[in-house]
Parts: C-alpha cells; sequence; structure tokens
C-alpha cells in the first residue's frame, strides 16, 4: 500500500529553526524524505501549517507518569528515566514470542523519517519530524497466527523512576491498544527519534507508538511488552472513563467529547483555533479501515 504525498508538502511546514541550523541533520532529515517520496511512499504531511517549534515539542507534554502538569515531563523526567538497557516482551497469539533488547528490534530495519499531524484529544495539536520503523515490519517477525485480532501496548511502570505512579490518576500500567489491521497500516510507526534526534525521555523514549490519525494518548509511549491477543485490549483511558474515550479514538471533528468540542483545535505556537481534519488530514489513507462502522458509535 502507498503513502501518498500531500501535493501541497511544503519543506519549512515540518522543519524547526534548530535542524537548519544543524546543517547535517537537516541534510540527513530531507534526504531520506526525499528517497520516501521518490519511491512513491512519500508521507502525508500538513497543509499551510507553521512548523511547531521544538522546544514546544519537547517540554509541552502529557506523559501522566512523571506528573499531570505539561510541563512535569520535562522537568522530571530526563533525570530519572534509565534509557538503557531497554527490552521489549512480545507474547500472545504469535509463533515465535520473546524478549527483544531495543537494538535487536530496532536496527534490522531501516530508520525512516514521518512527517506528521499529531492531535491531542484536549483539543490542541503539533506538527513534529519523527524518526523510526513501520510497525507492523516489526510485528511481521514474530509471526502473529490466525488468532491475533489486536495488538495490546504496555508502558514501563516503575514508581523508584515514575513519581507520578504513587497518584492513582490512570490503574497502571499504562496501556493502549489497536485493531492487527491498524497496527499493520504503513502510516503507524514505532517512533525512536525526532527532529533527527533521539527521542527524549519526555518525549517517550526510547521507544513509543505514533499514531497519527488517531489522538495522542494512543500513541503510547516508553513500550516494554506487545501482546497479540485475539479479543480487544482495554485501554486505560477507556477502563477510567469509557463515556470520554474510546478505543478506536479516531480524529473526528463531528463528534465532540462530552465535555468540549471537537470541531476546531489549538496549533500550539499559533493564537486563532483551526478546523480539525476528518482522520487528522490522513482520510484518503486510512478512511477504508473503518467501511460500514458508525464512527459516531465507534469512538
Amino acid at each position: 500500500m502507498l503513502i501518498r504525498p500531500a501535493a501541497d508538502l511544503r519543506d519549512h511546514d515540518v522543519t524547526d529553526q534548530a535542524l537548519y541550523l544543524d546543517r547535517r541533520r537537516f541534510l540527513a532529515l530531507g534526504a531520506a524524505a526525499g528517497t520516501l517520496l521518490a519511491a512513491g511512499q512519500g508521507l502525508a504531511a500538513t497543509s499551510d501549517d507553521a512548523p511547531t517549534p521544538f522546544e514546544a515539542v519537547t517540554t509541552y507534554n502529557n506523559y501522566y507518569e512523571f506528573g499531570t502538569a505539561k510541563e512535569d515531563p520535562a522537568v522530571t523526567a530526563p533525570s530519572r528515566l534509565k534509557l538503557a538497557p531497554w527490552s521489549v516482551a512480545v507474547d500472545g497469539e504469535c509463533a515465535k514470542p520473546g524478549t527483544v533488547a531495543l537494538d535487536d528490534l530496532i536496527k534490522p530495519l531501516k530508520l525512516e523519517e514521518r512527517l506528521y499531524r499529531m492531535r491531542c484529544v484536549e483539543g490542541w495539536s503539533m506538527v513534529i519530524p519523527w524518526q523510526g520503523v513501520p510497525l507492523g515490519q516489526v510485528l511481521k517477525r514474530f509471526e502473529p497466527n490466525s488468532k491475533a485480532k489486536y495488538v495490546e501496548f504496555t508502558t514501563l511502570a516503575d514508581k523508584a523512576q515514575m513519581p507520578g505512579l504513587r497518584v492513582p490518576v490512570l490503574d497502571w500500567p499504562y496501556v493502549e491498544g489497536l485493531r492487527l489491521d491498524e497496527a499493520m497500516h504503513p502510516l503507524t510507526l514505532l517512533a525512536t527519534g525526532l527532529y533527527g534526534k533521539d527521542l527524549l525521555a519526555q518525549n517517550g523514549a526510547p521507544l513509543r507508538l505514533v499514531v497519527p490519525w488517531k489522538y495522542g494518548f494512543k500513541s503510547i509511549k516508553s513500550i516494554v511488552r506487545i501482546r497479540f491477543s485475539e479479543t480487544q485490549p482495554v485501554n486505560s483511558w477507556q477502563k477510567a472513563n469509557s463515556r470520554e474515550y474510546g478505543f478506536y479514538s479516531n480524529v473526528n471533528p463531528e463528534v465532540d467529547h462530552p465535555r468540549w468540542s471537537q470541531a476546531s483545535e489549538r496549533r500550539i505556537g499559533e493564537f486563532r483555533r483551526r478546523k480539525t481534519l476528518m482522520f487528522n488530514g490522513y482520510a484518503d489513507q486510512v478512511a477504508s479501515l473503518y467501511a460500514g462502522m458508525d464512527l459516531r458509535v465507534n469512538y
């Protein structure tokens, strides 16, 4: 399946000034993106979007394991989260389960640059260039069997490293899930970096999920377990409040959150709100996944 490039892709829409100043990083980013475009695997990008500054992307975060204020993760996570060694346990309905070191999980695949919108369920958004590998290519190596219909992801839960776990905001550890076809979709990314740099702790280092057509809380951080399942996982926010947070949580401006409208969003760094796009602007690529579903019901 090809990921078609948007006709209105412009370099400055997705590249922060810091990357222009770091010439080697910028050239590497541009070359990777150009290769994908030339191969017919270009990335859907933004339309008339101003770049989200690197500083904002790395200091305005939801990562409740390190605190509930937006600035808490950037203050707390870098000094507390131990990023190495890191391994991921893969189990459930697959032929080749096992615990794999992060390097062994990622290094067999070529890192790609993905230029994606990110839309938070809270009503704000960013534009972020990610670095990582397609999740589907990773999952295939474990040979999911015919019973595997869903993929469940779990975040690290260590009170010694994560002071937020002492507060029962959620039923820890943080758990998220995708349908198997969503997980295998070419847009779905296992991210290891952003803006040409390694992921920072506050952004979900060393390994996080990026599902750009879904609200941001679906893109689980600091993954330590991946499980193939026959039954639909119950994600953490759905378990906490199923009325407000569903399993699918596709970006849909026509379905309001019970406490606020989703018809518009506040792009970080901008003053005026902008119209929210169906599937966060990726409808051409992903709408077919939900053919026949009532997206107002299956929120």
